[in-house]
Order: C-alpha cells, then structure tokens, then sequence
C-alpha cells in the first residue's frame, strides 16, 4: 500500500497495516523533522523493523536533495540478515511503483569470519585466527614480497579485488551477507574488503552496535560516515550494557604470561631487523620524531583496530621520546606487565580511580600518563614496522595496551577494582584486574554528536525514562506504543504462593528452603498436564537453576514432568544449548511437547523466539537481580548516584524489569500468535515493581491475576486456552481494528489514527 504521512509518500509493501505501526511513523517523521534522536517502545511481533525501514527509506526517497543515509545496527548476525531479508521485499516494492529512481544498495557488513570466501583463512575456529590468516596473505609486504618469489602464497580473491580496483563494485541492490559471499565468489573479489569499501556509497548499511560504539571498530569502519545519517539501534534495551562494555578490560594472570611471551617474541623480531634491516627501525623512529600521525594512509589490509580511546580524547601530539626507540618501548612495557602481576598478587579487594592507579605506576615503575597514553598506538605502529601478520598471537599484549591507553586517557566514570577470586567460588583463587567502565553516556555520545538522529527502539525499554539519564542525552520523542489486539491472546500471571498457600521466591532467604522449590516444581508438573506444546522456563542464574533441577531430581517431580513432556537445558556452552534447541523444536513440531530450561540474561533470553507451538507458556521463576554483591555492580551504582543522581534501587529495579519483560516477550511474536506469562514470584506482587514492565503487558495483566496460587493459576490457563481455541476474526471488528487498509487509513484523519493508538 502506499499512504501519505504528511508531505511524505510512504511506501508499504502490504495491504494492511497495524494502527500501532502507523503510530510509530509518524513519531519516527516527527523526530526526522526535528533532526534529533528518540526512543520508542514497541511490542514485540507488532513489524517493528518494517515500519522503520519504510518511513526512513520513503523519508530519503521524498527528499532526493538530501544525502541521508540509513546505518542500522543490530546486536547478532541472525538479525542482522533478518532486517536485510526484510529490506529486500520492501526494496522489491518501491521499485515496482517507482522504477530506477527507487534504487538503493543496502549491504550488511560482519566480520571475515562471516564474509571471507577464501577456504584455508575460513578454516580457522575462532574470529581472531581467521582475521590473522587473512593478515598473512593480504598484508601490504606479504604481497610485496610475493612478486619477487612465486613461492609466498597470497590470496587469489584478494588479489582480483585489487586488480579490478575502481571496476569493484557493487550494483545497486539489496545483499545480506550469503548474497555477498556469493556475489564475492562469482567475481572473485574478496566481498569483505569489498563490502568495507561499499560502506561509504550504501544508501543503507546493516551491522553490528560494536561498529559504532567501540572505539577500536568504530575508528576503522564508521569514520567515513556522514553527518546526515540516521542511526537505528534495535532491540536496544541493553544498549547501557553495551556500551559500558566497548570501554572496559579485564587482564587476569593468563593476559600477564601472553603478554610476557608476546614481548620476548616481538624482542627476538627487533634484534632479527637489527640484523639484517636497522632502516626500518630508523625511518619508524624518525616518523615518530616529527610526530606524524601514526595512521597515515595505510593500506586498508594493514588497519588494525583502532585506539580503545574515544576519538575526541586522542591526543594529537608526538609520541613521547623515551618510547619512540623499539626497544626502550618494550622495557616500558614490560614494567607495566611487573606491575600489573605485582598488583594481582592480593589477598584483598582493592578499589581505585584511574588517577590514583595512574599515579601508583609513575611512583613504582616510572611510567607516567602520557605513555600510558601512547601505548596502543605505539605497539601498532611497531607491529607494522616488524611486519607481524599472525595478530591473533598477540592478543595478551594488545589487552595491556588497551588497558594502559584507556587508564591514561580517562579519570572520571571509570573505577579500577582488583578481585582476588570470584565471590561466588571464594576456594579458588583466580584474581582479575577490571577497568570498568561505569558511565554508558561515554560511548555512545560521539554518536549522538555527530549524527543527525538516532533511533533506540525495542520492545522493552520500560521505565522509558531512565534511558535519558543514563545515556546523557535529551530526546525530541520518547514513546511507549500498545499492541492493538482483536482478542486478548496475552495473559500475564502474578503467582505469589504455591498450592499449600505457602510464598514463592526467590529472596536469598527463601530461594533454598524446600518448600519454595517443592512448590516451584508442583506448579510447573500442574502446567506441562494442561499446556499443550511448548513451555519455556526461566531461572534467576545457572547455579539457581542446577540446584532446583538438582532437588527437582532427587525428589521424582523431574520423572512426573517428563511423563508430560520432554525436558531440555540451556548451559554456557553454545553448541549445546544450539542442539537442544534444536531438539525443543522438533519435540514440539511432533506433538510430543517440550520444557526448556533457561536462564535470565542468557543467550536464549536476549535472541532466541518461542513463536507458534514453540511458546504458549513462560514461567519467570523469581525476580532475576544482578549479583548485588559484585564490586563492579556496586561502582557503578555509586557512580550512577552521585554523578545523574539515579537511586540504587531505581536501577536494579529498572535493569531486572527490563529482563523480566525480555524473557517473557519471548513468547508472543506475531498477533496471531496467543500465550500465556506467569510471573512467580511474590515481590511481582508489589506495584512500585509491576508498574515498571512494559504498558503492552501491563494492560493485560487484570487485577483478579494479581495476587494467584498454583490451583488459581491452573483453572485461569485452561479458562484461557480453551478461548484461544476459538476461531477468531483477524481484522477485528469496526470499534475495535488491528489491521487497516489503504481506504481505512485515508478515511482516519491524523486525529482519531492518535486516538487509536494512544
């Protein structure tokens, strides 16, 4: 359908559309207009994805003269080509209507691992190692050397890539990665170095949040990017997380003896130069000296990542004088690595800002911050000079250097916290240095500077109004939209007590008694008799849910439910859990049904759709906090409080809500999609607590299921799956649309379209 939204033509390419869909346009236009940033929440299953990429693109087709460009950032690669797949049919449509004009060249772009084509780099198991055997091949003085003797291997793709030089390019068009794999192969270009040169002429380009928040990617793949941009964040609940992340390092013992072996290896390259070459050295020295910039214009073969540093607090000087010979280089570095074991050999928890670590390494190993600074840059540009290809062998020496440029660069929002064991396991020592990074604002202001709008959108940013003041920034919209529904196909559930009327918790003073767990497992063997297909159980922690299946096992409830159906686990290990997924699905396309066990702030609960079969029943068991004794945790809620004056309980409260609403959202995908959510524990029982999940869930929650036991909680799933069994009208009736055509759109003026949907 095509519809107008003010002096913009829209174009959508179904016949009917959802009034909460229409809503989100016409915040998303509004916030355009305004050339500011947003946060809008939307349910989950309600075409979240379509309605941004219409409005934006319909937006950039209205207005030919202005160069805006779509970068939109997803969290996994699955999603990533989700979105693209989705382009691609709404691509398909403005071309039918519009013709040539409507033309766009939309890429995703991911690492080599996921882009490489060459089958010996492609071979390696982890990211890093395909990274450096990519390295080994495409370096500028691999390839070099390779003219002279025809024994030196390069990469056949890579070399056709560069041969075609301005003829490599990519038509217009629509590529999920598969697409440019193949593209890649039929050429024989290389599609990662294609797809990294395609980035500055693609009207819409699809990847990962990394490439915009952190430092060290950002430097190398976004810099190119203009101002007019609009930058998408989806499923951004966690975007604070994220980007606390991007600035933080952990080094352990295992970082500290790489790092030794990283030094003696890159000593041994030093003397091999002396040697043979000590012009190499020279001319790196006497660059240094008059301060060039590090960078230059490299081959893009031999970036590296970027500073860890964001790119407004680089220093532009030269580098210091005792660090630009190689090898007073080295000595700096390995004090710093002395120091760092001294520091790890602790018996106490030891918390510091950065300026007072800063000024314990001047005092003990002569280090002072300027050097701090330089180190990152320093160790790249000697790495390039000594030609090392194998990176992925020198990641330990990388994450000091990391480390060393960060803490010499930021004396605020950032706490330094040495933890000589994990509390939860206090008999083995495995002592850890974090600097952690407390204030998420950081990160991602630079992009909040540079581009024109950006977008935070999920369907669980409830309490919306945190977001502003954690991530420092004022929004021109912020939004909670409601899914609009012909039938009430979500029944959320509070249930605060088990058959015997006795509480459920799981308060660290109730989690262990057994009466708790014995009623925890009653009302799960209640559900698997009654709930066909699919049930999805969430836990607060693996160790929580080990105990409980543990007990669960020992007293029979284990053997009853499996009677039912068939159990499966999520663990840490991801190609387990991918199998028993795999395996949930099957039992459940079957009829034989399934329980997956699962745990809050899991992969399964961040990425993974129970839609259809797979989910009618997800039970929250407890309230699923943050280890409130971690000393990172506790940091950060001091900082939170003292510098945006954020409660200590207002953001636990608000961070286990949001992942609360994030694993029962799991289960409804679509509107024709029913299931049911059972809160079970008894805090969710409180207001202060409930009022913080998401309005779409809340308007469903009635107060009669408010305050359940297990035998209330049974009688109200079969009252409500015996109403799901019911055929049903999916357009809804006249008082009450979910789906509107062209005609019933242009007939709603703008006023009573806001009425519906508010």
């Amino acid at each position: 359908m095509k519809f107008q939204i003010e002096d913009v033509t829209v174009y959508f390419p179904y016949d009917h559309i959802y009034p909460e869909q229409y809503s989100y346009m016409i915040e998303l236009k509004r916030t355009l207009d305004a050339k500011g940033h947003c946060l809008l929440e939307m349910p989950t299953g309600t075409g979240k994805t379509f309605a941004l990429l219409s409005l934006i693109t319909s937006y950039s087709l209205s207005k030919p003269q202005s160069p805006m460009k779509l970068i939109y950032c997803t969290r996994t690669v699955h999603e990533m080509e989700k979105t693209l797949a989705e382009l691609k049919i709404l691509h398909n449509y403005q071309i039918k209507h519009l013709g040539p004009q409507a033309r766009i060249l939309a890429i995703g772009l991911s690492s080599r691992k996921n882009l490489c084509v060459n089958p010996t780099v492609v071979a390696a198991e982890n990211r890093d190692s395909v990274d450096a055997g990519c390295r080994k091949l495409t370096a500028s003085w691999v390839r070099a050397l390779a003219e002279e003797n025809t024994d030196v291997t390069t990469c056949e793709f890579f070399e056709n890539y560069e041969k075609a030089a301005s003829a490599a390019v990519l038509p217009p068009g629509v590529y999920t990665l598969q697409e440019l794999r193949a593209f890649g192969k039929e050429k024989g270009w290389c599609p990662y170095f294609l797809a990294r040169h395609m980035v500055q002429f693609a009207n819409v380009v699809v990847y990962s949040y990394q490439y915009l928040l952190d430092p060290k990617v950002a430097g190398i793949i976004s810099k190119e990017m203009q101002k007019e941009s609009v930058v998408v964040f989806d499923e951004a609940h966690n975007i604070d997380n994220v980007c606390s992340e991007a600035l933080s390092v952990s080094v352990r013992r295992q970082t500290l003896e790489g790092a030794t072996r990283n030094l003696s290896r890159i000593s041994q390259e030093i003397d091999r130069f002396k040697a043979t070459d000590t012009s190499i050295l020279r001319a790196e020295y006497n660059r240094l000296v008059e301060g060039l910039a590090l960078r230059g214009n490299l081959p893009i073969t031999d970036n590296w990542l970027s500073n860890p540093a964001l790119p407004d607090d680089i220093l532009k000087e030269a580098v210091p004088g005792n660090i630009r010979r190689a090898e007073h280089f080295l000595h700096v570095l390995r004090r710093l690595v002395q120091y760092l074991s001294g520091r790890l050999d602790t018996e106490n928890v030891e918390k510091e800002s950065p300026v007072g670590f800063v000024a314990s390494i001047s005092s003990h190993a002569g280090i002072d911050q300027k050097i701090l600074k330089f180190c990152y840059d320093r160790l790249h540009s000697l790495m390039l000079t000594l030609e090392i290809t194998d990176t992925d062998e020198f990641l330990h020496i990388q994450t000091i250097c990391d480390f060393a440029t960060l803490v010499g660069t930021y004396g605020r929002g950032f706490s330094i916290i040495i933890e000589p064991f994990d509390e939860r396991m206090p008999h083995i020592p495995d002592p850890v240095l974090q600097l952690s990074c407390h204030d998420a604002s950081l990160a991602i202001k630079p992009v909040f500077d540079r581009f024109q709008s950006v977008v935070i959108t999920s369907g669980t940013l409830s309490p919306i109004d945190l977001y502003p003041r954690l991530l420092n920034f004022h929004p021109v919209v912020s939004r909670s939209l409601t899914m609009s529904l012909t039938r009430d196909c979500i029944c959320p559930m509070v249930l605060t007590r088990g058959s015997d009327q006795l509480p459920v918790s799981t308060k660290f003073d109730m989690r262990s008694d057994p009466g708790v767990v014995r009623n925890y497992g009653k009302l799960l063997l209640e559900m698997v008799s009654v709930v066909p297909d699919g049930i999805v159980c969430f836990f607060v922690s693996y160790s929580y849910m080990d105990g409980i299946i543990n007990t669960w096992n020992d007293s029979g409830i284990l053997k009853e439910i499996m009677q039912h159906k068939l159990v499966f686990i999520e663990t840490q290990d991801v190609v387990e859990t991918t199998l028993a997924l795999d395996n949930y699905r099957r039992a459940c396309d079957c009829g034989r049904g399934a329980v997956f066990f699962s745990v809050a702030r899991g992969k399964v609960a961040e990425g993974i759709d129970f839609d259809r079969h797979y989910g009618r029943l997800v039970i929250m068991i407890g309230v699923p906090f943050q280890y409130t004794l971690s000393k990172i945790l506790l940091a950060r809620l001091e900082y939170l409080r003292d510098t945006f004056q954020i409660k200590e309980g207002d953001f636990l409260t608000f961070d286990t809500l949001r992942q609360a609403a994030q694993c029962v959202g799991r289960v409804i995908r679509s509107k024709a999609d029913y299931g049911m959510m059972i809160f079970a524990d008894k805090r969710y029982s409180r207001h202060d607590k409930r009022s913080k999940l998401p309005s779409w869930i809340l308007s469903h929650l009635q107060d009669a299921n408010l305050n359940l036991s297990t035998d209330m909680a049974l009688h109200i799933a079969r009252e409500f799956l015996k109403k799901m069994a019911q055929p049903y009208d999916k357009t809804g009736s006249s008082d009450k649309k979910t789906l509107l055509s062209q005609e019933e759109l242009e007939k709603l003026g703008d006023g009573s379209m806001h009425e519906m949907s508010y």
